[in-house]
């Protein structure tokens, strides 16, 4: 159960909420709270929507009881994925990389990645829906906006965990306002409501529906995310401390995906109250819902309600998108890239695919690109759920927190359900493609694709019942640790020293010269920026210039005077590129450079060195502070 420092899941917001600290019972289990409402914007993203109006509009508030059993599932899978987070310290990715072959691996990543970028699709597609409801905008400018929210994440990143918690959690209570008001205007027929939680499924089309409520519900990047969030909490790793997370971690979910719930009830009742009741039974367009409101409902502000939410929904759903991208990209490949790049490319492998429909095909074809990545998410579900109750069920794994019998059948049952439900959702895709399709290889390769993951599923169950006779191969995130004998200390031969006579070249100075022996070559390097020096370089005679000199040579006598090796060198041109090229003339295999004291805005404004030349050279680089 010990945690590798090493091996850390969002390594940026790793432990960064301490619980430990807080001195009452009531602030300790509200610290606790927050993962699990980015999980429940998930559970309301647009790709929802679609499903819950056709099961609404359809049979009323017969199907209700579906969404509270599809909610109850997520909600034991959801309780899984933390458990696993808290006691193992390790994600769901981390978990199968340990587990499965490294090329299953490779498929498994393959796999989440799509479902990502089918889920980013989902909420593209819902947020530019959203703004043309609401505001007349074409599609493809809707989808083209949606690519500025990655600007908006990176800045809730930088704001931290909990501030990124709540900025979701506003979303969410938004939403909830949303369909609260909605509700008022629709006034739906309790007894109805509450006739809905007794289970029946009137026809074949029910079930239909039924599958799509269920397999839209659980979203497999969700599992993954989950197990990560509930390590940014810093714990204590005793028995009493774990307990206590499972415990707040529980209600946690259970609270947030409540909230989830009310949301996809809310849309199932609005439809049954407003088109069943009124007999229009073939409402699941987005569209068609928006433009009916106002005239069942009498008011205009119900269908600016409704797209107002499915804006707000698309909007937070992307947040857990990215987040989720990075912990599998992490978790699968050992690979780290930069958030504004993980972004970007999340968000161009749903935007390329909306723009070239849209653009070839017409505003009308968005609806089944909508329905198609849902049967993306059902698709990989399954591949994401079984390994989570092989790994939890793992005594080796998980200790005394492993789960009981009844939790593992249960979860299985749910497992299996879900698989089915979801597979038979794809099969009936695949089987309408083929069937308007007269492409023979096109049939070949749904067939094969099928049998592929038919095989894929049926190794991801068994091979960890045969791996548990074998010892594990514990993967690190990182390269092997060398030995500490092997080592040896390596001296400077030459140390180079960017001074931009500031403060900070005191520091600088100082750990050059302790870090410099008795043959190592000190090289003091400054880059003269009058403005005379852009035109004349190394000939210029201006003021700054010559002072530049003279207080170079000081630093000269100074360092020379206690005994050390010294030169000195003045660029003339870019700052970094001269750096960069002083030190290669010099052979030097140490660069020094001091603080600037500025970042963000005055980075721009002032310019920057460190982050730049790091980059430029193969050398190491210590920054005095």
């Amino acid at each position: 159960m010990n945690t590798r420092k090493e091996h850390k899941s969002l390594h940026d917001v790793h432990e960064s909420v301490d619980v430990q600290s807080k001195t009452s019972k009531f602030k300790r289990a509200l610290a606790f709270f927050g993962p699990a409402y980015l999980i429940s914007v998930g559970y309301m993203d647009p790709g929802n929507w679609a499903t819950d109006l056709a099961g609404g509009s359809r049979y009323g508030y017969t199907l209700i009881w579906v969404l509270l059993m599809s909610n109850l599932m997520a909600l034991l899978l959801q309780s899984l994925c933390a458990r696993l987070g808290v006691v193992w310290g390790k994600d769901l990715a981390q978990c199968n990389r340990e587990s499965y072959p490294k090329g299953m691996n490779f498929i498994l990543y393959l796999l989440a990645e799509l479902a990502i970028a089918a889920c980013d699709l989902a909420e593209v597609l819902g947020m530019a829906i959203g703004l043309q409801l609401l505001f007349g905008l074409d599609l493809i400018w809707g989808v083209s906006i949606s690519f500025l929210d990655t600007f908006l994440l990176l800045y809730l990143q930088r704001l931290g965990m909990r501030k990124m918690e709540l900025f979701i959690i506003g979303i969410i209570f938004m939403i909830g306002m949303c369909f609260l008001v909605e509700m008022v205007f629709a006034e739906p027929d309790m007894t109805g409501i509450a006739r809905g939680f007794i289970p029946s499924i009137p026809d074949k089309t029910a079930l239909y529906i039924s599958i799509g409520i269920i397999g839209a519900t659980v979203m497999p990047h969700n599992l993954y995310l989950h197990s990560a969030l509930v390590q940014t909490r810093k714990i204590k790793r005793d028995e009493q401390s774990i307990r206590r997370a499972l415990k707040y971690n529980f209600l946690d979910s259970a609270i947030a995906l409540n909230l989830a719930f009310f949301v996809n009830a809310a849309i199932l009742i609005l439809a049954a109250a407003v088109f069943h009741k009124n007999g229009m039974e073939d409402i699941a367009e987005l569209e068609d819902a928006h433009h009916l409101l106002a005239p069942m409902l009498g008011t205009e502000w119900a269908p600016r309600l409704f797209a107002i939410a499915l804006i707000l929904a698309g909007q937070s759903s992307t947040v857990t998108g990215t987040l989720a991208g990075q912990i599998v990209m992490e978790g699968y490949l050992r690979l780290r890239i930069s958030p504004v790049l993980r972004r970007i490319i999340t968000r161009l492998l749903a935007i390329i695919p909306a723009v070239l429909v849209i653009l070839l095909f017409g505003e009308k074809e968005v609806g089944p690109l909508l329905i198609f990545s849902q049967v993306l998410l059902s698709m990989q579900l399954a591949f994401a759920v079984i390994p989570l109750i092989h790994f939890v069920s793992d005594k080796h794994r998980m200790g005394v927190f492993v789960i009981g019998w009844k939790t593992k059948v249960l979860s299985w049952i749910i497992a299996a359900i879900i698989s089915v439900l979801n597979f038979q959702l794809v099969y009936d895709e695949i089987k309408g493609w083929i069937a308007e399709s007269n492409n023979t290889w096109l049939h070949i390769l749904l067939l094969t694709l099928g049998l592929g993951l038919l095989v894929l599923l049926a190794f991801t169950v068994i091979y960890p019942l045969l791996g548990n006779r074998r010892k594990r191969v514990m993967i690190e995130v990182h390269p092997p640790f060398e030995k500490v004998e092997e080592m040896q200390a390596n001296g400077f031969r030459s140390i180079c020293v960017a001074l931009d006579y500031s403060e900070s070249d005191v520091k600088a100075l100082q750990y050059a010269m302790s870090m410099a022996g008795q043959d190592t070559l000190i090289t003091l390097i400054h880059i003269v920026e009058s403005a005379s020096t852009h035109i004349s370089q190394q000939d210029t005679d201006d003021y700054e210039a010559r002072h530049d000199k003279e207080r170079m040579q000081k630093y000269l006598d100074l360092i020379h005077g206690k005994g050390y090796h010294v030169q000195y060198a003045l660029g003339y041109k870019r700052r970094v590129s001269e750096i960069v090229r002083i030190t290669r003339e010099v052979g030097a295999d140490l660069i020094v450079v001091g603080s600037h004291g500025h970042k963000g805005l005055r980075d721009f404004v002032y310019g920057e060195t460190v982050d730049k030349l790091r980059h430029r050279v193969a050398i190491p680089v210590f920054i005095a502070q």
